[in-house]
């Protein structure tokens, strides 16, 4: 275990960090024949940034426009809060009758039900119930009655979740059981950005979705991209460093959201089995190659605990997490810390890191 040892400034914001980008500009086309454009917008009710390079600036810009079109497609159809949503027919028939989706939502939901029995329920996309217990963002934060979380609790349970592969159905088997995306959408929808960029030419580029880092090719140097770790809880530092090409980055932190009450920290990483934040972690990174999972996974790891969370990590090929336990030390997936840089190590070339 080490403890948290900040380096330079980063971009005041918690998660993983691109060092470089400067939204809406244009940066380096001088010098390698490519350049570097980047445009921040709000989607999913959080901060995206899409980075995109490529010899000719007007490909760049529309590969990135389309990106961001393909974001508020998938928005449109996993969306719990617009009623024209497929997620929002599944929830309107719980109890009733199963609903038909498209193959891409139930499938969606598929890969969610594989990571809940895989976390033994500590990913769920049936917490929504509970979740909307907890206001984060009033003013006048209050803790939920037991009673309130104990009912809700009785309506979650991804076993609710009934799926006909057939017809491409989904049902719910509790009349109040309600499904949400919350934890995994922002890493589907990253994904998705990626394969359209790609597809529209770009070989090399970022998207982070609120947190959700996915960097694919290289930077117009050709080194990789240069993604930085932030301190959870003074945001414009980071404590380590990962030089990452085709990989996902997705740090979970209960600095979100949050609310102080009698002298008590509330955070908005629940534990779907219980109906309260979680307490034994600050963040937790995972690395892998999909960032829906990283997303689903940095979750469950949290909620789960350092030791647990950890030891599932570590059974998975391919997938590596840091935590930042409640007392500020470090913990490691056995393949993770020789590919971090840290500020203690200013001798660490990135050959070493990766």
């Amino acid at each position: 275990m080490l403890p948290i040892q900040p380096s330079r400034p980063g971009r005041g914001l918690a998660g993983p960090l691109l060092f470089f980008a400067v939204a809406g500009m244009t940066v380096g086309a001088e010098t390698s024949g490519a350049s570097t454009r980047v445009e921040v917008q709000k989607r999913m009710g959080s901060r995206f940034e899409i980075t995109a390079v490529h010899a000719d600036e007007a490909t760049a810009r529309r590969g990135i426009e389309l990106a961001y079109a393909e974001i508020d497609r998938l928005e449109a159809m996993i969306s719990s809060w617009r009623p024209t949503s497929e997620t929002s027919a599944v929830n309107r028939g719980a109890g009733r009758e199963p609903v038909v989706v498209s193959p891409e939502l139930f499938g969606l939901v598929r890969r969610s039900l594989k990571l809940s029995r895989l976390t033994d329920g500590a990913f769920d996309i049936t917490f929504a119930g509970v979740g909307k217990l907890w206001d984060f963002k009033s003013r006048s934060p209050a803790v939920p009655a037991p009673e309130a979380i104990s009912a809700a609790l009785s309506h979650v349970g991804f076993e609710k979740i009934s799926l006909d592969p057939t017809r491409h159905s989904i049902y719910l088997d509790d009349p109040a059981a309600r499904i949400g995306f919350g934890a995994i959408g922002k890493g589907y929808a990253a994904n998705r950005a990626v394969r359209v960029l790609q597809a529209h030419g770009i070989e090399g580029g970022v998207v982070n979705a609120g947190g959700d880092l996915v960097a694919f090719g290289t930077r117009e140097d050709g080194t990789p991209w240069d993604i930085g770790i932030a301190h959870p809880r003074r945001r414009d530092e980071i404590f380590a460093r990962l030089p990452v090409s085709g990989l996902a980055v997705v740090t979970s932190g209960d600095y979100e959201s949050f609310f102080f009450l009698d002298g008590k920290r509330y955070a908005h990483i629940l534990d779907p089995r219980t109906g309260y934040p979680v307490e034994h972690v600050k963040s937790v990174t995972v690395v892998c190659p999909d960032a829906e999972l990283a997303d689903g996974l940095a979750t469950a790891v949290a909620v789960m605990g350092p030791e647990r969370g950890l030891a599932l990590v570590d059974q998975l090929r391919g997938i590596e997490a840091l935590v930042v336990d409640a007392h500020d030390e470090l913990l490691f997936s056995r393949g993770l810390r020789s590919r971090l840089i840290f500020p203690e190590e200013p001798q660490r070339s990135q050959e070493n890191g990766r």
